[in-house]
C-alpha cells in the first residue's frame, strides 16, 4: 500500500513501524518496505480489505516494531504478531523489545554447555542438542518434520532447571496448524510454553515476523529471567520465501534461485541470536525446521542454514518409506557440539563412546548391505550376517518410537547396549574394554571371541 508521508510525520525508514488509521477509527498495523522520496511502500499485516483512500491516514513509529516482553507470553496461543489466538486478552508487560533484538558483544558469548534432551533416542544418542546450539532440521516435503518439530516442543527438558519452549510455527495450512495447537496443548496448559502461528494465507511480512518476536520474546526469559530457553522454527523454507518475495516487492537484484543476495546476513540475523551469556544463568537454543525444495541439500537456503549452524540432523524418505519415525538418516546427521554437552557429568560416562561405535557399526552395515545386493545374504561370513542383523534392530529397537513417546537417556543408551549386543565383542573396537566389561551382553549364540 503506497501512502505519501504527509506532513508532520517525518521520513519514514526500511522495516519501520506504522499504524493505519480508517475513517471509521480502525486501526490497522503496516511495515514499510520501500521509501522513495516522500512515497512509502507499506505491507498491511491485517490486509487492506476496505481500505479507502480517502480519510485514511499512515503515522510511522519512526522505529521497528516492539513487542512486550516478559513471562506473560508462556502458556499462550498468539498469532504471527503477537496477538492473541486462544481467547485471552492481550500479552501486557512493563517492559518492550525491538523484534530486531539487540547485539550481543561476542566477548561476553560462553561458549554452548550441557544437554537440552529431547526424548528423541536418535537425537539424544546420536547427535546430541546443547544448550546455546543452533542445529537445524533438514527435511524434504512429505516427510513428518512438523510432527517431529510438535514432539520435541512438546517433550524437551534440561532437566530440573528452569526451562521453557517458543514455537514459531511459518506458513502452515490450518489443519497443520490445528495439529500443531493439539500437540502442544498440555504443555502450553502447564505454563510452559508460548506458540506464534502464523499459517499460508496470512500476509508474508507477518512471516518475516514471527521468528523475531519468538527469539525477542525467549532472549528475555533467557537473559533477563534465567531460563533455558528451545525456539523451535518451522518452517524456515516458508520465511525464506516470504523474504524473497518481499525482496521483489522492493525491486532488489536478485542472486542464486531469485533469492536476495543479503539471504545469508538475514537467516544469521536470527540463527546468531541463540547462546549464553557469561554471567546469565539462561541460554536460547535455537532447532530450525526446513524443507530442501526439490530435496537438493545444495539449494540455498539448507546451504546457508549449513554455514551459520553448528551440524544438521537429515531426516531420509527412505527410512520413512520403511515406517520408521523418526526419519533420520544418522550418518548424514552430526551435532558439532555434541561432546560439550554429553559425557560424564552431563548425560553418562559411556555416552560418547556409544554413540561412536553406533555409527561405526552402521557405516559397516551399510558396506556390507552393498555385498550382499551383489554377491547374496548366504555367500556373507557369520560376522557380516551379524551386521545385517544390528543393522536391522537399530532402525526397529533404536530409533524408531511413537510420536508421543518420551525415552530418557538412560532408556536411550540402554536400548543401544541392547543393539551393539548383536554383534561380537571384538568388532566393538570404539569402546573401552571396561565399558565392554559392564555393559555388552551377548545376545547371539555365534562365536564372541578375539
Amino acid at each position: 500500500m503506497p501512502r505519501r508521508c504527509g506532513a508532520g510525520t517525518g521520513p519514514a525508514g526500511w522495516d519501520e513501524f506504522a499504524r493505519i488509521r480508517m475513517p471509521t477509527g480502525e486501526i490497522r498495523h503496516a511495515l514499510v518496505l520501500e521509501v522513495d522520496r516522500d512515497l512509502a511502500v507499506v505491507q498491511v499485516l491485517e490486509g487492506t480489505g476496505g481500505i479507502q483512500r480517502v480519510g485514511t491516514y499512515a503515522t510511522f513509529d519512526g522505529s521497528p516494531l516492539r513487542v512486550p516482553v516478559g513471562a506473560g507470553w508462556l502458556g499462550r496461543v498468539c498469532n504471527g504478531r503477537g496477538e492473541p489466538m486462544d481467547g485471552g486478552p492481550p500479552v501486557f508487560a512493563a517492559r518492550s523489545a525491538p523484534v530486531n533484538g539487540h547485539p550481543l558483544n561476542p566477548t561476553m558469548r560462553e561458549p554452548p554447555t550441557d544437554p537440552v534432551l529431547t526424548g528423541v533416542s536418535v537425537i539424544d544418542g546420536l547427535t546430541t542438542l546443547v544448550r546455546g546450539q543452533k542445529l537445524p532440521v533438514f527435511s524434504v516435503a512429505g516427510l513428518p518434520h512438523l510432527e517431529l518439530a510438535t514432539q520435541i516442543a512438546a517433550q524437551a527438558t534440561t532437566g530440573g532447571e528452569p526451562f521453557s519452549v517458543v514455537v514459531a510455527a511459518m506458513g502452515l495450512t490450518h489443519a497443520d496448524a490445528a495439529a500443531v495447537r493439539d500437540g502442544l496443548e498440555e504443555r502450553s496448559a502447564a505454563g510452559e510454553l508460548a506458540l506464534f502461528l502464523n499459517t499460508a494465507d496470512d500476509p508474508v511480512v507477518e512471516r518475516i515476523l514471527v521468528p523475531r518476536i519468538a527469539l525477542t520474546v525467549a532472549e528475555h526469559l533467557a537473559f533477563s529471567l534465567g531460563r533455558h530457553v528451545l525456539v523451535v522454527m518451522a518452517d524456515m523454507t516458508s520465511y525464506c520465501e516470504a523474504v524473497r518475495e518481499v525482496s521483489a516487492a522492493r525491486g532488489e537484484v536478485p542472486a542464486r534461485h531469485a533469492y536476495p543476495g543479503y539471504l545469508y546476513s538475514d537467516l544469521a540475523s536470527l540463527y546468531e541470536r541463540c547462546g549464553r551469556i557469561r554471567g546469565v544463568p539462561g541460554s536460547v537454543t535455537v532447532l530450525p525446521m526446513l524443507t530442501m525444495p526439490g530435496g537438493d541439500i545444495t539449494h540455498p537456503i539448507p546451504d546457508l542454514t549449513g554455514y551459520i549452524t553448528e551440524g544438521q540432523v537429515v531426516l531420509s524418505a527412505g527410512a520413512s518409506a520403511h515406517g520408521v519415525y523418526p526419519p533420520v538418516e544418522p550418518l548424514s546427521s552430526l551435532s558439532r557440539l555434541m561432546r560439550h554437552g554429553a559425557g560424564p557429568g552431563r548425560t553418562r560416562e559411556d555416552h560418547l563412546d556409544v554413540a561412536a561405535q553406533l555409527l561405526a557399526a552402521l557405516s559397516r552395515a551399510r558396506q556390507v548391505g552393498e555385498l550382499a545386493e551383489l554377491v547374496g545374504a548366504a555367500a556373507l561370513s557369520a560376522t557380516d550376517r551379524q551386521y545385517l542383523a544390528f543393522e536391522s534392530a537399530f532402525s526397529r529397537d533404536f530409533v524408531d518410537q511413537r510420536t508421543d513417546e518420551i525415552r530418557s537417556i538412560e532408556q536411550t543408551l540402554d536400548r543401544a547396549w541392547r543393539v551393539l549386543s548383536l554383534l561380537p565383542r571384538r568388532e566393538l573396537t570404539m569402546v573401552t574394554p571396561a565399558l565392554l566389561d559392564a555393559r555388552h551382553v551377548p545376545l547371539t549364540g555365534g562365536d564372541d571371541h578375539g
